[in-house]
């Protein structure tokens, strides 16, 4: 029986010798290792933060104390912990969350993917502790990979250091890194204190020293502690944070558990709000994360354990043909600038920052700041473009509507991973761009169905120079290129399809009903398959994808007339999304053909596979296929 094994709560962690407590990280790397690689999900920041969770649980008591992972990714080695070791279905339907889940267990608090919400969280909850009374209770706000870039944790830091009285302890994992090696002067900051030892040093020699030599020793020793603000800004700069009026304790060795320990309970005891500077290493204790340059394994598929090669290689993706395109339009186009918010690689502008170091600018996880930012390099003279996953752009939805929009900004948007994206559950589902974006005055949104038309809507998007412009792609590999039959006023019949003869023929003396299917970016397939499916059933069909949504093509609004019904299939939000404003936009122009808008639902989406979700959202085409007919036998 291993170590690992026995632990079924952090009351059986703390009972272990310090010894065999490091015989216990060892094994969790190993299970991490072996689980993770057969089913993927987030590996690196895990193997980073062992010896972290395990102090925290040795000396702090889960659920009783609150613990806060920012982001919820480095939450597995804690789901060990406390009771939950059948890692078999990872990420996948009735399985494990890749995330922290309130519906698994009571030490999991918060739900999150979207970094630099930890503090408030713990703010919020330190603030109730002392509002109810329970002075016995601690908040551990874990915040890490790159997630003190964001404004938002600036914001909350302001607020905790305006009182003393919050138990709450947040624990800085500095890695480093977020995806990539983190950037920006809060980086550098805290990259000095991670080499920087001299402060602690010098008073610990001071204090032996000068205290040896009597009373003027011993003042000698209280004037060089008073002068603590100007000292520290000299041998270790973390006055910053002691500026805030938070004490601060480190930097401590995140892969010392003594160490850990010790900063935890000088923490536990200060009773106040207190920054535990730890200092861990992503990926480690694997050497193919160590070597890994590009995101230390960050996040990974299906590996083979032994050399963290993929078990299958990946197919051509979405990303790369953006990544491709925009060098393509780059090097074309001097004026047009890429931003990213500390995700260069996964959104693929990777090879852009190569070419054109001087032209890519990476914010940090602050994507409030990257709009705002584009907007007045727009202003300036500049097309920037704004590459992030379709999920994170809700965190700037204010950036887009008053900075971009309002003052008339050409600035684009590509919005990776947009509609479903499975696995990693609710809160990266890109599944509400398109609702929340069509409310936005001016605004021009293609959803691409494939690479000849993601590469056209992302050169078209950037010769837009008056208003936003955004074009969304999903996850995963690229379809074979669907082509258009025809294009009418802008929008592509990709296929006609006539009522097959013999169910014509069974209705004679009945007109034939006609039906329009709207195909949405990546649902083009699923309308195409639909489509076929409904000439079979006696019908005349016509599938179009119109690239450009919004603004609605007028174009669709007058194919709509020339309907019996119109059936759209979209990968977002069917509430406020592009179906029902075509409906909206069709009742305005007199057109009183119904329009059927088929998308997902609006609730927060269980984690499952892309093709699973569709199928218990009734998104196939066979549901297509008999939504269709159902409409069409009520008309």
């Amino acid at each position: 029986m291993t170590l690992l094994s026995s632990i079924t709560s952090p009351e059986d962690l703390r009972r272990l010798t310090p010894q065999q407590v490091e015989t216990l990280a060892a094994e969790i790397r190993e299970f991490l290792v072996s689980a993770v690689s057969r089913t993927g999900g987030h590996l690196g920041p895990n193997l980073g933060v062992v010896e972290l969770t395990l102090a925290m649980h040795r000396v702090f008591d889960s659920p009783k104390d609150s613990f806060v992972f920012d982001t919820g990714h480095q939450s597995y080695v804690h789901k060990l912990l406390t009771g939950r070791q059948d890692f078999s279905a990872l990420r996948k339907r009735d399985g494990m969350s890749g995330y922290p889940s309130r519906a698994e267990s009571p030490h999991d608090i918060v739900e999150n993917s979207h970094a630099s919400t930890a503090l408030s969280w713990g703010d919020g909850i330190a603030k109730a502790n002392v509002v109810r009374g329970l002075r016995d209770r601690h908040v551990v706000s874990v915040i890490g990979d790159g997630a003190l870039t964001g404004g938002m944790a600036w914001e909350a830091l302001n607020n905790i250091a305006e009182s003393q009285d919050r138990r709450l302890v947040i624990v800085v994992n500095d890695n480093g890194r977020s995806y990539s090696p983190t950037i920006g002067g809060m980086a550098h900051h805290l990259s000095t204190l991670r080499t920087t030892r001299g402060y602690e040093n010098f008073l610990d020699w001071g204090k032996r020293t000068l205290s040896r030599s009597g009373a003027p020793g011993r003042f000698a020793y209280e004037w060089l502690h008073g002068l603590k603000k100007g000292l520290k800004d000299v041998v270790a700069p973390q006055g910053m944070f002691e500026d805030l009026g938070i004490k601060y304790v480190g930097p401590v060795d995140g892969h010392d558990i003594e160490a850990l320990e010790h900063a935890f309970v000088r923490a536990r005891s200060y009773g106040a709000p207190v920054i535990v500077h730890v200092i861990t290493e992503k990926g480690r204790g694997y050497t193919p994360a160590e070597q890994d340059v590009a995101d230390r394994f960050h996040a990974v598929g299906q590996i083979h354990p032994e050399t963290g090669l993929p078990v299958a290689p990946s197919r051509f993706g979405w990303t790369s043909v953006f990544a491709d395109e925009i060098v393509k339009i780059g090097r074309r186009r001097p004026d047009v600038v890429a931003i990213t918010a500390a995700m260069l690689h996964p959104v693929g502008l990777a090879p852009f920052a190569e070419a054109f170091p001087e032209r890519t600018f990476d914010v940090g996880i602050a994507e409030q700041h990257a709009a705002t930012s584009a907007a007045g390099m727009a202003f300036a003279g500049l097309h920037p473009v704004v590459a992030v996953y379709a999920t994170f752009l809700n965190r700037a939805f204010d950036q887009v509507l008053m900075d971009v929009a309002l003052h008339k900004a050409g600035v684009t948007f590509v919005l990776d991973r947009a509609g479903i994206t499975g696995e990693d559950g609710a809160s990266h589902n890109g599944m509400w761009d398109m609702a929340m974006l069509r409310i936005v005055p001016g605004l021009h949104l293609a959803a691409p169905r494939d690479e000849p038309t993601l590469r056209d809507a992302l050169r078209h998007a950037v010769d837009i120079d008056d208003a936003p412009s955004v074009v969304r792609y999903p996850k995963g590999a690229v379809v074979e290129p669907i082509p258009a039959i025809e294009t009418l006023d802008g929008v592509d019949v990709v296929a006609r399809h006539d009522a097959v003869p013999a169910k014509k023929a069974a209705r004679a003396g009945a007109a034939t009903r006609r039906v329009l299917l709207v195909g949405v970016g990546s649902m083009t397939g699923t309308a195409m398959a639909a489509g076929e499916a409904l000439a079979a059933h006696g019908l005349d069909v016509t599938v179009v994808s119109p690239t450009w949504v919004l603004p609605m093509p007028s174009a669709l609004v007058k194919l709509t007339g020339e309907h019996d019904l119109v059936v759209t299939i979209e990968d977002g939000l069917a509430d406020g999304g592009v179906g029902s404003l075509l409906g909206q936009r069709a009742v305005e122009a007199g057109v009183t053909v119904p329009v059927v808008p088929l998308g997902l639902p609006t609730v927060f989406l269980d984690h499952m596979s892309i093709d699973q979700v569709k199928a218990t959202h009734r998104l196939t085409a066979q549901d297509v296929t008999r939504d269709a007919l159902t409409a069409l036998a009520l008309l």
